[in-house]
């Protein structure tokens, strides 16, 4: 099953107690569909073909602009015009020819969420924008499969684990999106805090794969870059709550407008 390439590149996870050649097996049979291929979902792309995740999906509709340069570590200035998706399948598959790598050029919607979610052992919420993650949410949970997010703002940044092995989801947490925050554009972003974020977020995905160790399913994890602190809070499932709860009103992706449910409140 193992290629002599194989053997060589994955000698460090053979050897892995609570890894070794099964674990490197489950991860050569995974498929992993990540959202968003910018400061996020750059670490973590990288460092699930570097696993040997055997296919990825990579889901962003953005081309690479100079800006983006300081924190996306996939691209290059060469790559300045380019449609991010394309260049990291072309990245991922320079790091790692033994995977598959999918790309989709397109907007994360309801009705790419139904035709891709099905398809891949769970989701990777690497996003930058309330529409999309609650979108990423719901189609986690009506189809059943684990979603590990993480978001980043200035200097602080969150990780979590959603929808996993009956654990909360993103609703659970945050009920109702919250109030507007400024875009990276007007915030700014330290340029190395996502490193950090996408990494610990393609952790707890490697985990879920492997079914090692305890992830971060109910906890939410902070990271304040300038305080060099980290803080794990624990919240629970809501039975309330309107996709995975006791009564769920949200039973298909077409019963929710996503823009207009995170749409900021008129003053």
């Amino acid at each position: 099953m193992w290629s002599r390439s194989e053997i060589t590149r994955y000698a460090r996870h053979f050897v892995l107690p609570g890894v070794g050649e099964e674990g490197q097996r489950r991860l050569k049979t995974g498929s992993v569909l990540v959202v968003g291929a910018g400061g996020l979902g750059s670490p973590v792309l990288l460092y699930l073909a570097a696993a040997g995740v055997g296919r990825i999906g990579v889901v962003e509709f953005d081309r690479v602009d100079r800006s983006n340069l300081n924190r996306q570590v996939l691209f290059s200035e060469a790559d300045v015009g380019r449609p991010k998706a394309e260049v990291a399948k072309a990245r991922l598959l320079a790091l790692n020819p033994d995977i598959e790598v999918e790309a989709y050029p397109e907007r994360f919607t309801p009705e790419l969420a139904r035709r891709l979610v099905p398809k891949f052992d769970l989701i990777v919420d690497a996003s930058d924008n309330f529409p999309t993650r609650y979108l990423a949410n719901d189609a986690a949970v009506l189809f059943g499969k684990p979603l590990v997010h993480g978001a980043i703002f200035r200097f602080e940044g969150q990780i979590s684990v959603f929808n996993h092995r009956g654990g909360p989801c993103y609703r659970c947490l945050f009920p109702r999106p919250p109030k507007a925050q400024p875009a990276c554009s007007e915030a700014g972003v330290f340029g190395v805090l996502p490193g950090t974020v996408g990494a610990l977020m393609a952790a707890e995905a490697l985990k879920i794969l492997l079914e090692l160790g305890e992830t971060l399913s109910g906890k939410l994890l902070l990271y304040d870059a300038l305080e060099a602190e980290f803080k794990k809070l624990s919240f629970p499932k809501d039975p309330r709550c309107p996709v995975c709860g006791a009564s769920p009103s949200i039973r298909d992706l077409s019963d929710v407008d996503y823009i207009d449910e995170c749409r900021a409140p008129s003053p």
